[in-house]
């Protein structure tokens, strides 16, 4: 099987799997694993998942999360994205760093451990789309539909590019759209309200949005304004002004707390978020799969990217996974094999190192 997960990631490689179009990998996915032993694998909607044979109500959940879909590929490729080639030990392609080898990993932990009555926790292997899109049939589909068969994950194990090192926080995002208002006017008789200019007041109010509690993990919050779109002529004084906020939450405040207080922050502007849904993601130094991983000699950090962690609202995460985030979304992707074969050992070993 060792030599077969090879195979299995070039197949991978080899079909387009964008965001929202992961048919045809969810089928490769769902073949491959019934054929390798997970004959109860179920497939909703391109989310593909398995449970332990042997599913014990004693034992807590242990939810094995890995994506398939893939980002279009970078403009700037120097070799065919979706040909799986191997040179010097690496296998080259869209998505095999970013997730392929952290599925491939996780799935065979899975298809080494589900049998073992002796590992402490019930495994839930899922492997899940739209997550670079965090789009509306990925995770955000796939929890609803797991409760709905009476399968509560108490903890997960989200496969990412870290270099197998432990992420144990990723920050939460809102976008928001804001609007300040003002009053036109002939700028020549220095008429009306300039909504731009309060829109700017507003700016540095955010600028230097600073709340009263900071996160132990994640420190302050993160407010930056990105763009602005302001005006119709030059001799008009613009009575509406629009920019857009991107603001990095944290476990110290909810979204919805954060949307408040930013409300109350600026004076002129109304501030609309796109979404409240992408939340700071924080799991305790005490919980046994930190805890597992430090024992195994590895070093929990604070992820910079954003994951299908920000999904689990609840759910204690930790991310971690074969190949490097710098290769991420990058032209010739690559992983090494080496760097699979260790994750697959180091998912084994991590899981049975739990103590609860």
């Amino acid at each position: 099987m060792r030599h077969d997960w090879i195979i299995h990631l070039q197949n991978l490689i080899k079909t387009p799997t964008f965001s929202r179009e992961e048919d045809a990998t969810a089928g490769i996915w769902h073949r491959w694993l019934t054929e390798n032993g997970a004959d109860n694998a179920v497939r909703f909607h391109n989310n593909v998942y398995a449970v332990t044979p042997h599913f014990d109500l004693r034992k807590p959940t242990l939810m094995l999360n890995s994506h398939h879909d893939t980002v279009r590929p970078a403009s700037t490729y120097t070799r065919d994205p979706f040909s799986p080639d191997i040179e010097n030990g690496c296998i080259f392609g869209l998505g095999s760093n970013d997730a392929g080898g952290a599925g491939v990993a996780l799935a065979l932990a899975y298809l080494s451990l589900k049998d073992e009555g002796s590992i402490p926790v019930n495994l839930l292997l899922a492997i899940t789309a739209a997550e670079e899109v965090m789009g509306e049939l990925g995770m955000r589909a796939f929890l609803p539909h797991l409760k709905e068969k009476g399968i509560y994950p108490d903890m997960a194990i989200v496969g990412e590019p870290t270099g197998m090192q432990p992420a144990v926080a990723e920050r939460g995002l809102l976008v928001l759209d804001c609007v300040a208002h003002g009053k036109s006017g002939h700028a020549a008789r220095e008429e009306g309200i300039n909504a731009l200019y309060r829109a700017i007041e507003d700016v540095e109010r955010i600028r230097h949005f600073a709340p009263e509690r900071v996160s132990a993990t994640l420190g302050p919050i993160k407010a930056s304004v990105t763009m602005m779109e302001c005006g119709t002529q030059h001799n008009v004084v613009p009575d509406r002004c629009k920019y857009v906020a991107d603001v990095r939450t944290t476990d110290a405040y909810s979204n919805e707390e954060t949307v408040r207080l930013l409300q109350d922050c600026v004076k002129w502007s109304e501030l609309t978020p796109r979404s409240t849904r992408v939340r700071a993601s924080v799991i305790d130094a005490s919980h046994p799969l930190v805890k597992a991983a430090v024992s195994l000699g590895k070093r929990p950090f604070v992820s910079g990217t954003t994951s299908d962690m920000a999904l689990m609202h609840d759910i204690p995460s930790l991310k971690i996974g074969p190949g490097d985030s710098a290769r991420s979304h990058t032209a010739d992707e690559y992983i090494r094999i080496s760097e699979i074969n260790d994750a697959i050992d180091t998912y084994i070993n991590l899981i049975k190192n739990i103590k609860l």
